[in-house]
């Protein structure tokens, strides 16, 4: 396990290693999608779909699939923030 879980308890590193995780893949995933179709973030892609300038299919897909990825990155961070405090709180 990395080191910077060394002071918090086992179950707990356990879970926040997990949730680091996640939050890594999800960032990570989100940059696939986006690069697949040549996109900065969501809101480009959404106004080149809008304009035409893309089909839109499959880009509305990948444009899902990269909000959910941001919502799932940014829930993820908030979990880790919030039982951080909590840990540490203790």
């Amino acid at each position: 396990m990395n080191p910077i879980f060394d002071a918090i308890p086992p179950q707990e590193a356990l879970e926040l290693e997990q949730v680091a995780r996640l939050i890594y893949e999800s960032r990570e995933n989100r940059r696939k999608v986006l690069d697949a179709v040549g996109a900065r973030d969501e809101a480009e892609l959404l106004v080149r779909i809008a304009s035409g300038e893309i089909d839109e299919h499959p880009a509305y897909e990948h444009y899902l699939a990269a909000r959910i990825l941001a919502d799932t990155h940014e829930a993820a961070r908030q979990v880790v923030g919030s039982r951080l405090q909590e840990i540490n709180s203790r």
